[in-house]
């Protein structure tokens, strides 16, 4: 027996021929709108369950992915994240305490432990799932939270994104898994103990090669791993050098536009672009196509090219290429600074050394007497 709740209910796209899907498998399907993050409305959900069909079990599937590193967090948007997952985990966790449950599933995700680039309030809020199950599991209560890498294109969360932020994923080594293999994990998962799971099927080659770029936690994991070498720290630091050097012999405006080439080439390939005149350099990085996930790797990209410290939220920060650009300037090509003007000379012709030794040998009366005549004063 299936108690399926959602919002929409049954007006949701897909309910209805769901629940007659799982009729003719054999199920008994009630398909129910109620936000599980309203208290009142879950307890009004809750206790309208029949006594002789009590609750056994619950899974909690909901939730959003905004995306957005720190700096660009906001309260309204941290609410839209957090509501479905977090909120509406607790509700679930309180309002269930009478009930005898054998099973309390919540789906978290891997961005709260290693895929948190560019996902601040996402990460956030599958943390909090999952330190949810620990609390419950050393409570003695039944628990588990599946910290689910990305699933397929048009399956969950990952069904929203680009190619180029699928590839981005795949890249770091823990590929999107399709839904049968995200079925047979689920399966799998439940006949283990432990309250907090993650079910991701990782490609280990691909883990290796990220070398110190890889998470802490994934580093025992994948065994001996490559570490970026002295030959390749070397070759980035001088690049960084290089670039720095060509800047400083070249004029403010070819400056500027070598500047605005190099950001141009690399917010191209965080996109996944043949070609960097597609970047229009005063367009915004928004309307050019850029997620957070983007956005991190062309903050890193420009790390390494440069040399320089830069925050997560560069291309927030700075609106457009020759916005970023003119930040890099400053920091790698700073205006030269502007020399301090010749102290005027001393009206009755001893030298500036001079003037200094009879200031330092001058008694105390003598000084006053020498503040008055500067400062215009009678004596």
């Amino acid at each position: 027996r299936l108690l399926l709740v959602s919002r929409r209910g049954l007006d949701a796209p897909g309910a209805a021929e769901l629940r007659d899907e799982l009729t003719e498998q054999g199920a008994e399907v009630i398909v129910a709108a109620c936000d599980v993050a309203d208290r009142d409305a879950l307890t009004m959900l809750l206790e309208g369950i029949p006594d002789a069909h009590r609750l056994r079990a619950v899974v909690h599937t909901a939730g959003v992915m905004a995306g957005g590193v720190l700096g660009t967090l906001t309260e309204e948007g941290l609410d839209h994240v957090l509501r479905p997952k977090a909120d509406a985990a607790w509700h679930l966790h309180e309002l269930t305490q009478k009930h005898d449950l054998a099973r309390f599933v919540l789906f978290s995700s891997a961005g709260g432990m290693v895929l948190a680039a560019g996902q601040g309030d996402y990460a956030a809020a599958n943390a909090f799932l999952d330190a949810l199950a620990a609390e419950r599991a050393a409570a003695g209560l039944p628990a588990t939270s599946l910290t689910w890498g990305m699933w397929a294109v048009d399956t969950g969360l990952g069904g929203p994104l680009q190619e180029t932020d699928l590839a981005r994923v795949r890249n770091l080594g823990i590929p999107a898994i399709s839904a049968d293999t995200g079925l047979a994990l689920f399966d799998a998962a439940l006949r283990v103990p432990a309250p907090v799971l993650a079910p991701i099927q990782p490609d280990v080659r691909t883990l290796r090669a990220r070398g110190d770029d890889l998470p802490a936690l994934l580093r025992d994991f994948v065994g001996v791993r490559r570490t970026a070498t002295v030959a390749e720290r070397t070759s980035e630091s001088n690049g960084a050098t290089e670039l720095r050097e060509r800047l400083a012999g070249l004029p403010a405006r070819e400056r500027d536009r070598m500047l605005v080439e190099l950001v141009q080439a690399e917010a191209a390939v965080a996109l996944g672009h043949d070609s960097a005149d597609v970047i229009d350099a005063e367009r915004g990085f928004v309307q050019l196509g850029f997620s957070s996930l983007a956005a991190v790797e062309l903050r890193n990209r420009l790390r390494r090219r440069t040399g320089l410290p830069l925050p997560a939220t560069l291309a927030f920060d700075q609106p457009n290429a020759t916005a970023v650009a003119r930040y890099l300037a400053e920091r790698l090509a700073p205006a030269e600074p502007v020399a301090p003007e010749p102290a005027p000379p001393v009206a009755d012709g001893p030298s500036k050394a001079e003037e200094d030794e009879r200031l330092a040998a001058a008694s105390a009366e003598e000084l006053f007497e020498i503040l008055d005549r500067e400062l215009g004063g009678n004596g």
